[in-house]
C-alpha cells in the first residue's frame, strides 16, 4: 500500500494562524500541535487520493470542528467552493479567523446542525471523526447530488461500521465506491481509510 499524498500548497503559514489560534480554543489536543502537519492537515488532503476533486465544485464537510478536511482542501484547492458547517460557535468563529488572516475566498463556514441545513445541494459531502457511518449517512446523503459522492474518513472498524449502515445507504439508493486505505506519515503506524459512497 503506497497510497501517498501530493501536496502542492505551502501550509506554513497556516500552520502559525492556526497554532495561534488553538493557544485560545482547543481545536486539536496540545499533544497533537508538534504532528499538526502529518496528523491533521496531511489526513484532510488524503481526499486528494479519491480522483473526485474538480474545480467549480462544491464541497460540504459536516462536523468541521478545528476546520479539517475544510480548510486545507480549501487551500489546496483554489477553485472549488469549500462550505464548513459545525454546530460549536467558537470553532468556527476560530475557522474564520483563520479565513480572514489567509484571505481563503473559497471558503464559507455555518454554525449549525447538519440536519437544519436544507436546500442546498453538494457535489462533495466529506466528515471527518465525526460519529459512526450509520449516523452521518443519514445525515449527509439527502445533501448529495445525483452523481455527487460522499467521503467519510474512518481509521479501524470500517467493516463492522459499513455493516451498520446498510440500511441508510439502501434508504437513498447509495453504495460503497471504494475503501482507499492509507498511512499518516507518522513514525508509528497509522493506518486509515477513505469510504467513498456513491449513487447507484
Amino acid at each position: 500500500m503506497d497510497n501517498t499524498i501530493e501536496i502542492s500548497s505551502d501550509f506554513t503559514e497556516y500552520k502559525k494562524i492556526f497554532l495561534e489560534e488553538n493557544s485560545k480554543i482547543n481545536l486539536i489536543s496540545k499533544n497533537d500541535e508538534s504532528v499538526l502537519f502529518e496528523k491533521h492537515i496531511y489526513d484532510s488532503l488524503a481526499i486528494k487520493l479519491t480522483g473526485l476533486l474538480k474545480g467549480g465544485q462544491s464541497v460540504l464537510d459536516i462536523g468541521c470542528g478545528g476546520g479539517f478536511p475544510s480548510v486545507p482542501i480549501a487551500i489546496e484547492y483554489p477553485d472549488i467552493y469549500v462550505t464548513a458547517i459545525d454546530s460549536i460557535r467558537k470553532k468556527i468563529n476560530a475557522i474564520n479567523n483563520i479565513k480572514s488572516v489567509l484571505k481563503i475566498k473559497n471558503l464559507t463556514t455555518i454554525c449549525d446542525r447538519v440536519e437544519n441545513i436544507s436546500g442546498a445541494k453538494y457535489d462533495i459531502i466529506t466528515s471527518r471523526a465525526v460519529a459512526k457511518l450509520e449516523k452521518i449517512t443519514e445525515y449527509a446523503l439527502p445533501l448529495l447530488k445525483t452523481d455527487g459522492f460522499f467521503i467519510a474518513y474512518k481509521s479501524k472498524n470500517v467493516l463492522a461500521e459499513l455493516k451498520e449502515a446498510e440500511s441508510v445507504l439502501k434508504k437513498y439508493h447509495s453504495e460503497v465506491k471504494s475503501i482507499i486505505e492509507y498511512k499518516l506519515p507518522l513514525p508509528e503506524v497509522f493506518e486509515r481509510n477513505l469510504i467513498v459512497i456513491g449513487r447507484k
